[in-house]
């Protein structure tokens, strides 16, 4: 009985390379991963905006403070505005003037669908400068 032993060339070669293949696939797969959960980690988040560390900037001479308070009722200065009549009494504050800087303050429980509605009044009303005003200073630490 004899065995015989082929030590011919015929081996497998080693190779030394790297297979990409896997590492190509587990990034491919987290890269979906994240896409799927990044606009997920994004949606609850709380804001506190109405107080600001800003420096404070000069003021107009005589500067347009449209106020919308908690129960959404619009103050043009020191007059009750109906949403209606902004437009008008905007053009008589502003004299007309639709590049005037208008100021915009809102309560703090003034939810935020309200307050993107006066916007669009004012823009609909064709004043597109809108500032908001919040706090200033060593108020807005409280």
């Amino acid at each position: 009985m004899s065995i015989h032993l082929n030590h011919s060339e015929d081996d497998l070669a080693e190779t030394h390379e790297i297979n990409v293949t896997p590492f190509i696939d587990v990034m491919l797969v987290l890269l979906i991963i994240f896409m799927v959960t990044a606009p997920l980690a994004t949606v609850d988040v709380n804001v506190d905006l109405p107080a600001s560390t800003a420096q404070a900037q000069p003021r107009q001479d005589k500067p347009i403070f449209l106020t919308v308070k908690a129960d959404h009722t619009l103050t043009l200065g020191d007059k009750t505005v109906a949403k209606n009549d902004l437009a008008p009494a905007l053009d008589h504050a502003s004299s007309g003037d639709k590049e005037q800087r208008i100021f915009l303050r809102a309560d703090k429980t003034v939810e935020y669908d309200a307050l993107m509605q006066t916007m669009n009044a004012l823009r609909t009303a064709g004043y597109l400068k809108v500032a908001l005003v919040g706090l200033e200073g060593d108020d807005a630490a409280k």
